[in-house]
Parts: C-alpha cells; structure tokens; sequence
C-alpha cells in the first residue's frame, strides 16, 4: 500500500525519523572507509587486523540484537533509539582518543576496537528502534516502506558519509574526523528528543529469542549472504583501488549507496506491492553480477560500475525479507523477531572483514569480490527455496 496523497502525521514522523537517522548515521559512514586505512598506513598493521577494525563493530550488533528487540518491546522503541545514539557519541569519542596514541599503536588499536564495540551496541538499539517505532507509526501493512525508507537513511549515510569522511582524514587526521563525527549523533539525540513514542508491550507473553529465530532463520540467512558484497565494499574496495593504482578510490562507498538510495526511492513500495520473495530474488541476482563485475575489472569505471549495480542488488533485500518476517510474528514479537532478523546481516558484516582480510593477503583484493559473487547466488538459492516452499503451504 502507498502513502496516501493527503497530509499523513503518521508518514510525516516518520520522515523525520529517517532524517534523523540519516544525519547520525554519518557517524558510522564517515569511519567506514577510513578505519582501515588508518590501521593499515598508521598503525602499519596488516589487513586482517584492519578488517577486524571494521568487522568487530558489526559482531558487537550481532550479539546485542536481542537485547535491542527486547529494549524496544518492553520499554518502547524510543528508549531504544536514544540510548543507541548516546552510545554512538561514546564510540566516536573512544576512536578520538585512539586517534591521539599513534604513538602507541597498540594502546590505539585497543582504543580502536573498544570504540568500534560501543559503536557496534549503538547500532543495534537505533536500528531495531527506529524500525520498530517506524512500524507503530504507521501499521505492519507498510512495513516495506518502513524498512526502505530506514535503510534510505543508512546507506545514503554511507554513500555520502564515505567520502566525507576520507576527506576531513587527509585535512584533519583520525582524531579530528572522530571529533566531528561525534558531533552528528548527539544532534540527532536533540532532535529526536521531541518525537512522540509509541507504546511498548511490557506484559504480553514471550517464547524464547531462540524459538522466535527458528521461525526466520532462512529469511536471515537470505540477507546474510547478501550482506557480504557490501561489507567486501565497504572494508577493501578502497585498498582494492590503491593496490590497483587507479584514481576515484573515495568512490566506492558513494556509487553504491547511489545505486541503493535510488533504488529505494523509485521502488520501495514493491515488496508491499508484489512481496518480498520475488524482489529479493531479483535483487540477488543484480548483486550477484555487480560483485561479478568488480571481480574481473580492468579499469576504475567498471569497478565502479560494479559497486553501483551491488547497491542496486541490495538495496531492496532487506526490506523484502523484513516484510516477511513481519508478518510471520506476533506484534509484540516485532522488535524481538527484527533484532533476530538483523542480526543475519551483522554476522556478514562482522566476519567479512578478516575473513576477507585472509583471502586478500593470499589471493589479492580482487578474490574477496569474486567470494561476494558466490555469497549472492548462494543468498538467491535460498529465497527460491523460500518461494518454492510457500508455492507448496498454499497448494
């Protein structure tokens, strides 16, 4: 179902929302692309350890996406979101201080991780809230929408966060773009200070988180292997450029989320519309041949031609896949079932890093986006068993 043309309360807060989101989330994207590249150059430590750096955030949400649907369900979405954005300056102020031990590289990778780990936490209480207060604003029906319009919000951070984020690195160092990006999220923190909550659901009767995954788990994983192109982008697609020595190596990040913004903007409405199986099949199999095509490039065009076509591809997964989740559960299962959810794309965005780290020291950068390549098919081969399994419940 689309919004409707007259003026909607519902709809308007939750566009304040995902601008909210979009300016705090400038906090994680201005980092994306430079913490590696402060490991590796800076710190001179390798490529594992510079993936780690990116991926540990992403395994800190992992482990905490319980709690934050838990949060969320008990003591309301809004409570969630405020504590996540408090966590976000935290983090942010914790890379500042690594920033200032370059002198110690060791005590500044430590700084490091710690700081990515309160950034992890952060994450999964914004996520989970504002997808959560996003869904009561406006019902389950257009829970599609919810999930485009958030991930909008997130990846266009990203697209334009990345080189941001690269720039104030060369004028300023590690430490002065961490002290600004802390600024963000506490703007945001003011901002959604104001915004009415929605009401929790402190009483009603829960099975175990792990029950409540066994009833997704696919969904999940169809998300997980999607994750893993992005996450290849985001960790080494600039490491990627500078071994090839091509120019535009701030790029990647940016043609991706403007492949992924458009394709939320002009289709967001399909999974409500046709559901979310047949668009995350769809979706796949883009992703699968953008990852493809930044495999096998010869020149810095194609590889960003690739990067556009992976933003494409996963743009519309996850909301495809969270629209069915939604309506596999109870309301006041929701936050609950999407940390669950979520927490499958975490798991690739956390073990992406070093595991892609590995293969590049031993194959090259280029071989972490032949493995997105065959992560996407995989994700594709499980939605067209999802679909095939619902063709055969309503036969």
């Amino acid at each position: 179902m689309a919004f409707q043309s007259t003026p909607d309360p519902a709809r308007g807060r939750l566009l304040l929302l995902s601008a909210i989101l979009f300016i705090s989330y400038l906090c994680i994207g201005m980092s994306f692309p430079i913490v590696p590249l402060y490991v590796s150059e800076q710190l001179r430590f390798g490529n594992v350890w510079a993936g780690l750096g990116v991926g540990i955030a992403f395994l800190a949400t992992i482990l905490t996406r319980g709690y934050a649907g838990s949060l969320s369900d008990h003591r309301g979405a809004k409570v969630a979101v405020m504590r996540g954005l408090a966590l976000y300056v935290a983090g942010a102020l914790t890379a500042l201080a690594a920033g200032l031990a370059t002198h110690t590289p060791l005590l500044s990778f430590l700084l490091l991780l710690l700081g990515r780990l309160l950034l992890g936490l952060g994450e999964s209480l914004v996520a989970v809230g504002i997808i959560a207060w996003g869904i009561g604003f406006v019902g389950p029906a257009r829970s599609g929408r919810v999930l485009a319009l958030v991930g909008a919000a997130i990846y266009g951070a990203l697209a334009v966060g990345g080189p941001i984020g690269l720039a104030l690195f060369s004028r300023f160092g590690f430490a002065g773009t961490m002290a600004i990006s802390a600024i963000l999220p506490f703007l945001g923190l003011l901002a959604i200070w104001r915004v009415p909550g929605v009401a929790p659901h402190p009483g009603a009767e829960r099975p175990p988180f792990w029950t409540v995954i066994g009833r997704i788990w696919l969904h999940g994983a169809v998300v997980c292997f999607q994750g893993i192109g992005f996450a290849a982008i985001g960790a080494f697609f600039t490491l990627y450029f500078l071994d090839q020595g091509w120019g535009y190596a701030g790029l990647g990040l940016t043609a991706f989320g403007v492949g992924f913004v458009l394709m939320r903007v002009l289709f967001g409405h399909l999974p409500d519309r046709v559901g979310g199986l047949r668009v995350a099949v769809g979706s796949l199999a883009v992703e699968a041949v953008g990852q493809l095509l930044i495999w096998n490039a010869t020149d810095p065009m194609l590889a960003l031609a690739g990067a556009f076509l992976t933003g494409l591809g996963c743009s519309m997964i996850y909301p495809a896949m969270g629209r069915e989740v939604v309506r596999l559960v109870e309301p006041h299962l929701r936050g609950t079932a999407l940390g669950g959810f979520s927490a499958f794309q975490d798991l690739a965005y956390g073990l992406t890093g070093p595991f892609a780290g590995l293969l590049a020291d031993r194959a090259g950068y280029g071989s972490v986006f032949l493995a997105g390549t065959v992560a996407a098919l995989i994700g594709l081969l499980i939605a067209l068993s999802l679909r095939r399994m619902r063709a055969v419940a309503f036969n």
